[in-house]
């Protein structure tokens, strides 16, 4: 390791924030760019990552390792204990500088907050922990920060960070236990889990008793709900306790101010057994506990997974975690180490982009992952978005008639989105639809044309409801259908006549 002992703060911030950039919870700005004569606003390279609010604006992050010193010695990782690459710490005092000085710049809204492990996790962790505390109670600082979970640290430093972070977020890294031993092998499901569970079980009691300051669950868990199914923490038992908590919060809402005040709403949580929330009565409630939620990250293309066996443990996590998202990192062998499968060309982002956005039908649409694929069918066409995909293998359920489907209904035609299909149903309460008004709505025509009719007409009398017709239709401009990206193409060659014996095709 070559240790930058006597490192400035700025060669700090150079070495950390590049470490910081395969977390994959933001997306990095990458420019630096000076102010100009004229003009207002600069840019800085450094550490500024960007992120997305509730109501869609975008927030900057100062995104940033504690340390890359690490001392496990993870394959994929660019900051094993194996590698010679420049190495530092910040302190506690040093980060809040940072995060103070960029914030007073406005260059920043908030922190991400994530490190390699130093000693042990229960060190690491306490170190994360003091600068958390430093933020909030020295500093007064009341920005957005994300903050890492170390995998393998003792539920009290978890706790002690909950009460300080927006949201936490602990690393999955593979989609299965045998990929992680193979390549992370000090690392365990177990030390992954255990944490994550503790922040679910943590917010969960913390919105029970405090309300939105507790945070609200998941798109996916209010899509479940929205369709009427239920999910696995969904027993007798559990809808006895919710019942319990909730008759806890009516009375705490109904006394005096007094019965209101922190104290005693910090009391209520010594009658709840197996809290997860031991330390409420040290802390500053405020905020809630992790009131923004839980997320995690996977490598893919590191292993052999299938993108159903990834889909289905997101799936999983989704309901059994609550997650808000996971996020999927495409494989780049930056150690070019000899036991990680060879990348020809670039990192697998096409695979990646294509189980975001199957990521999103789960949280947002209301599919299954058995919907989207199956054993016998156990990856995306990378030509075609998922949506696309499962709407060819499913052409018996169309076309739809747009004046009639109700809102899931419509919610399963490409191009149709939450926002245009809400807007569709209630658009024909008081008027009609036609194409037209439909393009105005949001709809995505040249996708959705093939699959829906407006008074039962379909928008061209050429169209057909054929596979290799549709097929041809929608990846006649990709340029990389025919490159070849190691995928099977399901799709004919186009011939020189249709089934019906005519050119139509051509023109």
């Amino acid at each position: 390791m070559i240790f930058k002992e006597n490192a400035t703060l700025q060669e700090k911030l150079a070495i950390l924030a590049d470490g910081a950039k395969y977390d994959v919870a933001c997306t990095s700005s990458g420019v630096s760019r000076k102010g100009r004569k004229g003009e207002i606003g600069n840019t800085s390279a450094s550490g500024i990552c960007h992120s997305f609010s509730a109501d869609g604006r975008c927030i900057s992050l100062l995104k940033i390792l504690f340390t890359n010193e690490c001392i496990y010695n993870c394959k994929y990782c660019v900051n094993r204990c194996s590698n010679d690459i420049p190495r530092a710490t910040f302190t506690p005092e040093e980060v809040c500088t940072l995060t103070m000085e960029f914030y007073r710049r406005n260059y920043i809204e908030g922190l991400f907050l994530s490190s390699g492990i130093v000693e042990s996790p229960d060190h690491t962790m306490e170190l994360i922990c003091q600068t958390l505390h430093a933020l909030r109670t020295i500093y007064r600082f009341n920005g957005y920060i994300h903050c890492k979970a170390i995998p393998g640290t003792s539920p009290e430093l978890v706790e002690e960070a909950g009460w300080y972070a927006d949201r936490m977020s602990v690393n999955l890294e593979f989609p299965t236990a045998k990929g992680l031993r193979e390549l992370a092998p000090n690392k365990t499901r177990e030390t992954i889990l255990t944490p994550m569970q503790q922040i679910q079980n943590g917010v969960r009691e913390s919105r029970e008793l405090l309300g939105m300051k507790g945070g609200n669950q998941s798109a996916y868990w209010y899509t479940q709900k929205r369709l009427g199914r239920a999910l696995p923490g969904d027993t007798e038992k559990e809808k006895l306790l919710r019942e319990k908590d909730k008759d806890r919060k009516k009375v705490i809402n109904k006394g005096t101010s007094e019965e209101k005040s922190p104290e005693r709403q910090k009391a209520a949580f010594t009658g709840v057994n197996g809290t997860a929330l031991t330390r409420i009565k040290k802390r500053d409630i405020s905020r809630g506990f992790v009131p923004s939620g839980q997320s995690t990250q996977m490598i893919i293309g590191a292993t052999g997974e299938s993108d159903y066996e990834i889909m289905a443990v997101t799936e999983a996590l989704y309901q059994n975690f609550d997650l808000k998202r996971v996020f999927y990192s495409a494989f780049i062998n930056v150690n070019q180490d000899s036991t990680l499968p060879a990348v020809d060309g670039q990192p697998p982002l096409r695979r990646e982009h294509r189980l975001y956005q199957a990521d999103f039908l789960l949280r947002y649409y209301g599919f299954r992952a058995a919907d989207l694929l199956s054993e016998s069918r156990p990856f995306f066409n990378t030509y075609l978005d998922p949506k696309c995909d499962w709407a060819l293998g499913h052409l018996e359920q169309f076309p739809v008639e747009v004046t009639k489907a109700d809102y899931q209904t419509l919610l399963k035609v490409p191009g149709i989105g939450t926002k245009s299909a809400s807007r569709i149903v209630k658009a024909r309460r008081t008027g009609m639809l036609d194409y037209q008004s439909l393009k105005a709505m949001g709809v995505v025509m040249k996708r959705a044309v093939y699959f829906i009719t407006c008074h039962g007409k379909m928008m061209y009398s050429f169209l057909k409801i054929d596979e290799d017709y549709i097929t041809r239709n929608l990846l006649e401009n990709d340029r990389d259908v025919m490159k070849g990206f190691g995928e099977k193409v399901t799709y004919k060659q186009l011939s020189l006549f249709d089934d019906n014996g005519d050119m139509r095709a051509f023109s």
